[in-house]
């Protein structure tokens, strides 16, 4: 649990670092109660229950703080762990001064990223995926990410999980029945039957792992304005920002390199991305700029089409414009887009703007609103949200395609892989190979968490 040679109890500041009303600092470890000793507690407070206290330095003497002190008491705490909460005024030199003091300990050392959660984990506190859950909590610039995160946090993901391992060890249990005591007064085909029940589990996994919709909210969407020069890709973009972000001009061609700005959209993140025009260009510079424009059509979640009446739609190969999500009729003001140039676009959703009125921003905002939420699945319950969920599941629909190929030759080797199977799910979990996954899943923790 601890780093080889170091103090089994560890500290850390859980507030962000800076000038603040107030900062907390976590302590975890069997040696807690001696820590705040050291640090001058007279008198420990009771269990879950809030005291002033005066902290001193362990070394001078020298009066450190007046804090407010929590302590809890294993199993009922967070890490499972004997614990301590000092909130203490949140100045730089009044943080600074207690933790070089704890460190000053001998019994205690600095926490490293993810610790607390970590030891939750170990100590059966929460599952894998709930302390995902909780660097996700952290990371979230949206509510849709927030309420995903929450979901998971509360067990949905590891719901479904234990659910398929619960069903596949009763097929396990039937299927080693049968072979196992062949010759006693057991049912013919004991095994056979229970493997019937395979088939639906394996479709139900196939189900979730096409469903990318719980990572792309992780990770927030990338939303390209595709176009011919000067059809208003850098107006849009400027109008649904809020800011002058790209320049405008007359000059087709003004964009040659990729504008990004960040927003949240109905609680999910999105980088708007305006592209260079697509067109055959002439130099060097703008040749890069459709190159990069291609590149970001292809990696884009949502992908809008900008024509106007004085543009043509662009006939590039490879710029993905058959695979648009939504088509803006910009420079309304100008008169329609012929029906002609429509029709080489098929069936994509159309809408009118005129992006310097602002006629149909509403309208458009709207649009690309449901057009998040359906590519995010921020109204409902995605339940894969890393690769990692993802690689585990693969396997073990993989494990599960090949038990029931090979179940009428050998009963024998379909349990084998109904056991295979079995242990990736339990890895998204943590229900089994926990201490190979805890560096996976904690790399990208704060220290403090």
């Amino acid at each position: 649990m601890s780093r080889v040679g170091a103090p089994e109890t560890v500290f850390a500041l859980s507030t962000g670092a800076g000038r603040a009303a107030l900062a907390v600092i976590r302590l975890s470890g069997p040696d807690v109660e001696l820590a705040l000793t050291r640090l001058g507690l007279k008198y420990l407070p009771p269990p879950r229950m809030a005291a002033l206290r005066k902290l001193y330095d362990p070394i001078s003497g020298a009066l450190l703080d007046e804090a407010l002190v929590f302590r809890f008491v294993a199993p009922h705490s967070f890490t499972g762990e004997d614990m301590a909460e000092l909130h203490v005024h949140g100045g730089l030199a009044v943080t600074q001064s207690i933790l070089a003091a704890l460190a000053s300990l001998d019994i205690c050392s600095p926490a490293e990223a993810g610790d607390f959660t970590r030891r939750a984990v170990l100590h059966g506190k929460m599952d894998l995926t709930g302390a995902e859950a909780i660097a996700d909590l952290i990371d979230a610039e949206g509510g849709a990410q927030q309420a995903q995160a929450l979901r998971q946090m509360n067990g949905s993901l590891r719901q479904v999980m234990e659910g398929w391992r619960e069903a596949l060890k009763t097929t396990l249990a039937h299927v080693e029945a049968d072979i196992e005591f062949a010759d006693e007064d057991l049912p013919g085909g004991l095994g056979q039957r229970a493997l019937e029940g395979v088939p639906e589990i394996a479709t139900a996994m196939e189900k979730h792992l096409q469903d990318r919709r719980g990572v792309a909210l992780r990770d927030g969407l990338r939303v390209a304005l595709l176009g011919a020069p000067n059809a208003g890709k850098s107006s849009i973009l400027n109008m649904l920002a809020g800011k002058d972000a790209a320049i405008v001009s007359a000059r087709a061609g003004t964009t040659r390199d990729v504008i990004e700005v960040a927003m949240v959209l109905d609680g999910v993140p999105v980088t708007l991305v305006d592209t260079a025009g697509l067109r055959e260009a002439g130099d060097d510079i703008e040749r890069e700029g459709v190159r990069r424009a291609k590149v970001q059509a292809e990696a884009a979640d949502i992908r809008l089409l900008v024509l106007s009446p004085d543009t043509q739609s662009p006939r590039l190969k490879g710029a993905s414009l058959e695979d648009a999500d939504l088509l803006i009729c910009n420079k309304a003001d100008l008169g329609p887009v012929p029906e002609a140039e429509l029709r080489t676009l098929g069936e994509i959703k159309a809408l009118s703007l005129s992006a310097t009125a602002g006629d149909g921003e509403a309208v458009l905002l709207e649009a690309l609103q449901e057009l998040v939420n359906e590519r995010a699945g921020a109204k409902e319950a995605p339940i894969l949200t890393r690769e990692r969920h993802r690689e585990a599941l693969e396997e073990a629909c993989i494990a599960l395609q090949r038990a029931l190929e090979i179940a009428d030759t050998g009963l024998e080797l379909a349990a084998e892989d109904l056991r295979l199977a079995q242990r990736a799910l339990g890895r998204i979990t943590g229900a089994v190979d926990i201490e190979q996954l805890l560096d996976i899943v904690f790399a990208d923790f704060c220290i403090g968490k």
